[in-house]
């Protein structure tokens, strides 16, 4: 099966053609994977970067912009033919306040075709909402041309699932379990037992949640954010010390220079929330004590060694949150598996001390983490996820709507 996702949800412009390889009755192989034919990523940082953060209408312009380009892109890399296209985009400043539902796109070819593809699936939730219904307009007009179902994708889901997107990756299914060649069967996986229950982290910029797992498609938040997610705090911190956006990156490649030893800065954040018995997370504070560290401080923020010092304890708060309470959740549900999903999961520190935890406390599990390039937003992720809710397809395109609040 060929399916085609879009990812609009914030200020990356995505699309991906995946292959899934389903098992013949034949073959003594388990599990089902997928092929990354192509993973075409659009990105808005250098736009938004004078911002501080998103700006959401302007995102939804470059998105309108970018969504043709990138499909022609995504199409040829993965080698599909197509018929010559041009879309036509609806002349109505972006940025007015008109209903987000009034179609944007529109393909200027009645013989219109892509060959073999047999799904397509979008992000409808959670994000910007200008955003995500610039996607899903755009997935509802070449769902109608070329006469294919369209299947809404929760984007935290596949953050998750993005651990089982690639040809190494494999997802394991039982003896029993069957799979629907054809868009009328439900497609669902019953997992091994090696895996499941498992506690899945999802830590990203808009997003920072805990979620025990049972099954794919069966989830439980365990906690959440109370206020800013630990991206957030890392954007918002970044700013603060004059680095750049977005803030994870900067953050930890000025960590990285810090020189334990230095005894020069002595530097104590605090780690919110951290011994509640809830999962729960609040990072609002942590920001705030940046604020008022630095006012109280007799080093300016121009001085590279404090600015390095900073960014190491403010790296090192949100991990130290991070793991504990993942692996108190770990142990009060008894999991199996670890699994970490998001923007924030590609942080090369946060994943080196989750394997650091796991050794010293010689917990037993499994530890899942995608490869960075799966770890930022992206469509391949998105058209995975809908491969195990091709019951959701539908050809009623009215159905599907933007939620910026999507939950689980």
């Amino acid at each position: 099966m060929y399916i085609l996702g879009i990812e609009t949800s914030c200020d990356d412009t995505c699309i991906s053609v995946l292959k899934s390889q389903i098992p013949s009755t034949k073959s003594q192989t388990k599990g089902v994977n997928f092929k990354i034919l192509s993973n075409v990523i659009s990105s808005q940082v250098k736009l938004h970067a004078k911002y501080g953060g998103v700006y959401p209408f302007l995102a939804k312009r470059e998105h309108q912009k970018n969504l043709p380009i990138v499909l022609k892109k995504a199409l040829k890399e993965a080698n599909f033919s197509i018929s010559n296209f041009q879309f036509l985009i609806s002349k109505k400043n972006p940025n007015a306040n008109v209903s987000p539902k009034a179609k944007q796109f529109k393909i200027q070819n009645s013989k219109f075709k892509i060959q073999n593809l047999d799904m397509i699936a979008v992000t409808v939730g959670p994000g910007l909402e200008p955003c995500l219904w610039t996607g899903i307009n755009f997935a509802k007009e070449l769902a109608k041309k070329l006469k294919i179902p369209l299947v809404p994708v929760n984007h935290l889901e596949a953050h998750i699932l993005a651990n089982f997107v690639g040809e190494k990756s494999q997802i394991p299914l039982s003896r029993k379990q069957k799979f629907s060649r054809n868009l009328n069967l439900k497609s669902k996986i019953q997992n091994s037992k090696t895996i499941f229950p498992a506690i899945c982290l999802v830590v990203s910029g808009g997003n920072t949640q805990l979620i025990l797992m049972r099954e794919i498609g069966q989830y439980k938040i365990l906690g959440e954010t109370r206020d800013d997610a630990a991206g957030e705090c890392f954007d918002k911190t970044a700013r603060i010390l004059g680095l750049g956006y977005p803030g994870g990156p900067a953050i930890a490649a000025e960590a990285a220079k810090f020189k334990i030893l230095n005894l020069k800065f002595k530097i104590v954040l605090p780690r919110p929330m951290i011994y509640q018995k809830n999962y729960d997370f609040s990072f609002s504070g942590l920001k705030t004590a940046v604020l008022y560290q630095i006012k109280d401080s007799r080093f300016k923020i121009k001085d590279k060694e404090y600015v390095q010092a900073m960014a190491f304890e403010i790296q090192q708060a949100i991990i130290d949150v991070l793991i504990y309470k993942t692996i108190k959740a770990v142990k009060d549900y008894k999991a199996k598996s670890i699994i970490l999903g998001g923007g924030v999961a590609a942080n090369d520190e946060l994943r080196r001390q989750f394997i650091l935890n796991l050794k010293s406390k010689i917990l037993n599990l499994n530890f899942l983490v995608p490869p960075k390039n799966l770890c930022a937003d992206n469509a391949a992720m998105i058209a995975a996820t809908a491969f195990f809710h091709q019951d959701k397809a539908t050809r009623d395109l009215k159905k599907n709507k933007a939620n910026g609040n999507l939950k689980l």
